[in-house]
């Protein structure tokens, strides 16, 4: 409920003030009464199940803020900083001192807002940082770590009642089962992400895979038909605990014509180890994607599909450094046309998910929005969604065109929400970010004329965004 002794009127000069992105009254009371306080659902991240587990302490400020962190990465060796001091092997305060001589240059990348947010909250740290004052925040942000800020005490710090990590099928789930029933204010669920099981076109790696997929599932993967008793067998697991949401990183959707015979068929090469046709792969693949689909589909599941994105393109660093370690871009595949079969062969089948659909491409913004709303059928508020600015467009100016488009095609008080799509426990300024955009753009609205200065109707459906959505569609 709105809370008038938090409202600020007047605008508050400076950088990173209590209005930072809040440029109107109405902006700022949709902000301070209403979005600022919610709690956060994280349906979609990283971050390691065992730190949650454990209540792991962190040695440090580089240890929890550039370990892993690939934008930081991309950034650092933009500015001439050797590898040495990013992925390899110095020492973690030269490596801080070397982000934080890295940092003054940053100014009008997302980074510049993200990393002075995240020591402002939950740091206490005001400053700027520079290699001045770098050794001191150093300092005083690894004693709090240290002594304090442990891997849960964030998660309630920024109120997260739910976290969704991402899990591969052949994990145990030993630390969501630790978790499981116990009382710590927030919810850990797994995500299933089967990725691997797509990759049928890497001979050198597929067949060992599916071995190990089959040790987890407890049976023997011989053919196409037990692979899918091993994948519900693993599906059935994540379920039981707790498990809402499958996940799926991919460059398109697949809904080529195949045959069952000539699925098995396929299946029996790549265990084999064979070198497959494209036209084989694209078979074998837009199967699997429908069986995983239908599996969501009985248990209720939100089916999640990250696509766009040209992965591993420094050949070098790939193989020095192995995968994930920020040489990822925008791609440009095709996608709307396999996307229409997918959904359509589901739809008529009356097996069709809730979907959400993020695209790292900008170009294919109105396309993704307008293919959602091909698809939501009345049975809930929307069952399509087009997710939240991802990637490279998880910014000022992608969030706000996502929002703008979804907005102008699609139907803006049903969206999700944000999420951090991070391995930080940092990382949850983005929901602030994000609620403070969002209510600019309400207020501007207002401001204009364009919508009515309805506050308390305006700040429900900020909620909604912000929130309750995310609560109801994830069965929170």
């Amino acid at each position: 409920m709105p809370n008038a002794s938090k409202t600020n009127l007047a605008p508050k000069p400076g950088f990173l003030t209590d209005d930072f992105l809040l440029h109107s009254e109405p902006a700022r009371r949709l902000y301070h009464e209403y979005a600022r306080d919610m709690p956060i659902i994280d349906y979609h991240c990283h971050l390691p199940p065992d730190q949650i587990a454990t209540n792991y302490y962190f040695k440090n400020l580089t240890e929890i803020w550039l370990k892993g962190d690939h934008y930081k990465w991309r950034a650092m060796r933009a500015l001439g900083v050797d590898e040495k001091y990013i992925t390899g092997g110095a020492p973690d305060r030269e490596k801080f001192l070397q982000w934080s001589r890295v940092v003054p240059s940053l100014m009008r990348n997302p980074l510049y807002h993200w990393t002075h947010m995240e020591l402002k909250n939950p740091f206490g740290i005001n400053e700027v940082l520079s290699s001045e004052n770098a050794g001191d925040i150093y300092d005083s942000a690894g004693e709090l770590l240290t002594n304090t800020f442990s891997a849960q005490y964030l998660l309630n710090h920024f109120r997260v009642e739910l976290v969704g990590t991402t899990d591969d099928p052949c994990d145990t789930l030993s630390y969501h089962q630790a978790m499981k029933g116990s009382t710590r204010g927030f919810i850990v669920v797994p995500t299933f992400r089967p990725d691997p099981v797509m990759n049928i076109d890497q001979p050198e790696s597929f067949p060992s895979y599916i071995a190990r997929l089959g040790k987890a599932a407890g049976m023997e993967i011989t053919h196409f038909d037990s692979l899918l008793d091993a994948l519900k067998n693993r599906h059935d697991w994540f379920a039981n605990l707790g498990c809402r949401a499958s996940d799926h990183g991919q460059v398109h959707l697949y809904a080529y014509d195949y045959t069952l015979a000539e699925v098995r068929t396929i299946f029996s090469k790549g265990l084999r180890g064979e070198a497959l046709s494209p036209d084989e792969i694209n078979k074998y693949r837009s199967a699997m994607q429908y069986e995983l689909a239908v599996m969501d589909w009985e248990k209720g599941w939100v089916q999640q599909f990250h696509l766009g994105a040209i992965r591993n393109n420094n050949t070098r660093l790939l193989t020095h450094l192995g995968r994930d370690i920020g040489v990822d871009s925008i791609g440009d595949y095709l996608q709307i046309e396999m996307m229409s079969r997918f959904f359509d062969r589901l739809d008529q089948e009356e097996k069709l998910a809730k979907t959400v659909l993020y695209n790292v491409n900008p170009t294919y913004n109105e396309a993704f929005v307008t293919m959602t709303g091909n698809f939501q059928d009345g049975s809930l508020r929307g069952k399509m969604q087009w997710g939240s600015a991802w990637w490279f467009l998880d910014q000022k100016d992608g969030m706000t065109d996502q929002l703008n488009v979804l907005s102008n095609m699609g139907v803006l008080s049903t969206f999700i929400g944000m999420i951090t799509d991070s391995r930080s426990f940092l990382s949850f300024p983005r929901h602030e970010y994000f609620r403070r955009i969002l209510c600019q753009l309400f207020g501007q609205d207002i401001v204009n004329g364009e919508l009515p200065n309805d506050l308390p109707w305006i700040g429900k459906i900020v909620q909604d965004i912000c929130y309750y959505n995310a609560k109801s569609y994830f069965n929170v």
